[in-house]
């Protein structure tokens, strides 16, 4: 995916408009031009001005705090030059969007309204989320047979944070810390630090692995999850000995077949051939 591509879903729900974007890779988010995102929606010659009104009447009617959700980048403009620029990311794209009081942004209010029914539905049916996303899978490229190990693959790691829970870890940042002890331990690298070795973003990792590699992050996890069980430890110093004790029996496990095939089973590629080609967006002050 080149940049002339990139974010292409958020260009598309604006009709192929140009909209600046930015990757920020230690928040690991994509920031959007708010003033772009209104020029399209609205109709004005002045988007900035209109984008200044509509934050002091948010401001004003106290709809929402606009500087809790927007920060300023400096991204390139039509002459070149880098200035400071509100962005926002997606989340806050939609709440803006839906603040916006003009008939262009009724489409993507739809359609936002649309996905938050299907959400409901999931809630009283989860079969109708389970089916979406074997929908999603198919559509890129995946044969029936990974969906179906990637689905219990999914299983594996809910049972391994069910214990972390149980055992006094907290959900988000620990979970993350736990995680990236097993993959250190097997891979050499953090979570992160190995999508950025396959040039990913917001992909999934577990999505753009090898089967060798898919394989040694289950047998990681799922190591970690029985050592677990066997010696119960508590809280978050704890469980990173056992993470890595887990991740530890997938590095064995990878050792011995790179020296049987007398090469390494960590790969640069990724499964969709994503393919960033870094373009220098924002200018350090």
């Amino acid at each position: 995916m080149d940049n002339q591509n990139k974010m292409y879903l958020i260009n598309k729900i604006f009709n192929n408009e140009t909209i600046r974007t930015v990757w920020d890779k230690e928040d690991e988010k994509y920031f959007i031009s708010v003033v772009d995102v209104v020029g399209v929606l609205v109709d004005s010659k002045e988007p900035r001005k209109y984008w200044n009104w509509l934050k002091n009447k948010l401001s004003k009617e106290e709809s929402f705090e606009v500087s809790s959700i927007t920060r300023q980048l400096k991204l390139k403009a039509q002459d070149g030059k880098y200035r400071m620029t509100d962005v926002v990311d997606i989340e806050g794209m939609f709440r803006i969007i839906e603040s916006i009081p003009s008939k262009n942004a009724e489409p993507i209010k739809r359609w936002l309204a649309k996905l938050g029914s299907e959400r409901i539905d999931e809630v009283f049916d989860p079969s109708i989320a389970a089916q979406r996303s074997i929908d999603l899978y198919r559509a890129k490229g995946y044969d029936e047979k990974w969906i179906t190990k990637r689905f219990q693959s999914v299983q594996n790691r809910k049972s391994l944070t069910d214990i972390w829970k149980e055992s006094g870890v907290h959900e988000g940042k620990e979970f993350a810390i736990l995680t990236n002890e097993i993959y250190k331990s097997w891979s050499g690298m953090t979570a992160k630090e190995y999508k950025s070795f396959k040039g990913l973003r917001k992909e999934s990792l577990r999505d753009n692995m090898s089967d060798v590699e898919v394989a040694l992050a289950d047998l990681g996890e799922i190591a970690t999850r029985e050592i677990a069980k066997r010696h119960k430890p508590h809280g978050l110093e704890q469980n990173k000995e056992i993470a890595r004790l887990g991740g530890n029996t997938a590095k064995v496990a990878r050792e011995d077949l790179e020296k049987k095939l007398n090469e390494t089973i960590i790969t640069s590629n990724n499964v969709l051939n994503y393919k960033y080609i870094n373009q220098k967006q924002i200018e350090d002050k």
